[in-house]
């Protein structure tokens, strides 16, 4: 037990403020849940063909006729191209003259030529999508292009705002990342309390929330209003400011002592418990003033044992990243409809959030990281064996792959909490989601892959997935072992089966002295 923990551990580990903290935060994630995954409708690709316009005077055979068949990719039958079709004066040419296609004209001869005239879409499933939208414009027709999907410009915007999100970390605290810190934050509240237990608890308030969404696509087949529909539950996440108090044990590592004194004596009264007349002794005081020192992104990589523990967890949060997303975002291509797929994909979430629970409290958690990973990437190659006809057992094998690697993204947000130290965990948390979002940018191009093969987005998931999970046995074991509050309280990298008690490095006995002497105080 770390000096933070002795010392606040009188405030009881669920008692009222604990609950409401928790509960509060917890809800704050259910709009994420629907919202990050919400591109899976918003620019969903309609079901489409060349536009022939209506002016146009054609028989029936011939508008009938008038798009060229190609093998469909999944099935390999035959359906309407969604690029191109037969040369608009050609055809125009032969229904002028009586000839009927297939019987007068052999069309694999008929010249063709792109969609100049833009597309027609079925709206069966969708008024409406960016996709459809962007793509009726004159000044992008001129292209000639064919419309696909539209998921890229999603992962930018998101590193934009983790991006942002670290900067307002880094001018005024922790407030403004409410729902991204909620592990973190009740961790603060509960010192004694299981990790496992509360990541696992948000995690499934985020599927909750995934599970939402196929209903709001249901009901709102419009992406403006589907848009607004989902941004609008976030509002009721601003009071929460002003409800839920600073984090006492960032207050701490800031030399901030009496504001966290004074929230810990808060959430005492709360619980109707009496705060000890000194909560934080003297030395404790004097060591924070010591220590106080700014963190940033470059102490992530600043000695070689933080650097190298940075730089494999960025490996492995990209790759976790390039997985969950991809599988997410495939929901639409499978076989079936749409919005069951999705509702499926967010299903098998709860199970493994579940799984991630167990697994964080009775095992390793290096190898329970390592086996989630290397089960996912294994159920990813076994797809490609699947025969063409068996759909159902693909689409198996597919949310049994989105089921471990959800519950690997599970252990390694709590995992990856537990190896940094106080003065460094959200910085390093934020760091780790940002560089994540490089594996959701390119989750997309995973998914294109399909039209050279089906299997080939299934392939490299897969490989990457298993050897990453292989890489994963190189960092350390943090499973029974106290919180680190300080750089030099953190274990060696890589990591090995025993426990063995820190040691300081030359480099760090020389920059960190404070922090050097905190190792005695208990």
């Amino acid at each position: 037990m770390t000096d933070y923990e002795a010392a606040t551990a009188f405030i009881g580990e669920w008692g009222r403020f604990q609950q409401e903290v928790f509960f509060l935060l917890c809800m704050s994630i259910i709009p994420n849940g629907f919202t990050s995954l919400s591109i899976v409708f918003l620019a969903d690709t309609l079901p489409h063909r060349c536009l022939i316009p209506a002016h146009v005077n054609l028989t029936a055979a011939w508008r009938n006729s008038s798009i060229p068949l190609e093998a469909d990719s999944p099935s390999g039958t035959l359906v309407p191209s969604k690029c191109a079709r037969y040369k608009l004066q050609d055809v125009l040419d032969f229904s002028d003259r009586g000839l009927l296609p297939g019987v007068d004209v052999n069309l694999s001869h008929v010249s063709t030529e792109g969609c100049l005239d833009g597309w027609e879409y079925d709206r069966s499933v969708y008024n409406s999508t960016i996709i459809s939208e962007v793509w009726e414009k004159k000044h992008i027709i001129r292209y000639h292009c064919c419309p696909d999907s539209g998921h890229i410009p999603s992962g930018l915007l998101t590193i934009l705002g983790h991006v942002l999100r670290h900067l307002f970390h880094c001018w005024i605290g922790r407030n403004l990342q409410l729902c991204y810190c909620v592990c973190t934050r009740s961790r603060d509240f509960r010192p004694t309390c299981s990790d496992s237990l509360l990541y696992s608890s948000v995690s499934l308030f985020f599927a909750v929330g995934y599970m939402l969404l196929p209903l709001f696509a249901f009901f709102i087949r419009d992406w403006r209003m589907l848009s607004l529909g989902l941004a609008l539950p976030g509002f009721f996440c601003v009071p929460l400011w002003w409800y839920i108090p600073e984090s006492p044990r960032w207050l701490l590592s800031q030399g901030r002592v009496e504001e966290a004194e004074a929230i810990i004596r808060n959430a005492a009264k709360r619980n109707k418990i009496e705060a000890p007349s000194v909560i934080f002794s003297p030395l404790q005081i004097e060591l924070q003033s010591d220590q106080r020192k700014a963190y940033n992104i470059c102490d992530l990589l600043r000695s070689p044992n933080i650097r190298w523990l940075s730089i494999t967890l960025w490996l492995v949060w990209n790759t976790v990243a390039i997985g969950y997303f991809a599988l997410s975002l495939n929901t639409s291509n499978l076989h079936g409809n749409a919005f069951f797929n999705c509702f499926l994909s967010a299903l098998v979430e709860i199970p493994a959030y579940t799984l991630s629970w167990v697994m964080f409290r009775w095992f390793s958690r290096r190898l329970s990281l390592s086996s989630t990973l290397f089960m996912g990437g294994l159920f990813l190659l076994l797809i490609q064996l699947v025969p063409a006809n068996q759909i159902f057992l693909a689409i198996t094998l597919e949310m049994m792959g989105k089921f471990a690697v959800t519950t690997a993204f599970a252990i390694v947000y709590a995992y990856t909490a537990e190896l940094y130290p106080t003065v460094l965990r959200n910085t390093a948390l934020g760091t780790c989601s940002m560089v994540s979002r490089v594996g959701s940018i390119i989750a997309p191009y995973f998914i294109y892959l399909r039209s050279y093969s089906v299997s080939l987005p299934y392939i490299l998931m897969g490989s990457l997935t298993a050897l990453v999970g292989l890489l994963s046995l190189l960092l350390p074991e943090t499973r029974g072992m106290p919180l680190p509050d300080t750089i030099t309280h953190m274990q060696r990298f890589p990591g090995c089966c025993q426990k063995k008690p820190n040691t300081l490095t030359q480099v760090e006995e020389n920059e960190n002295p404070a922090e050097r002497k905190s190792l005695v105080v208990q």
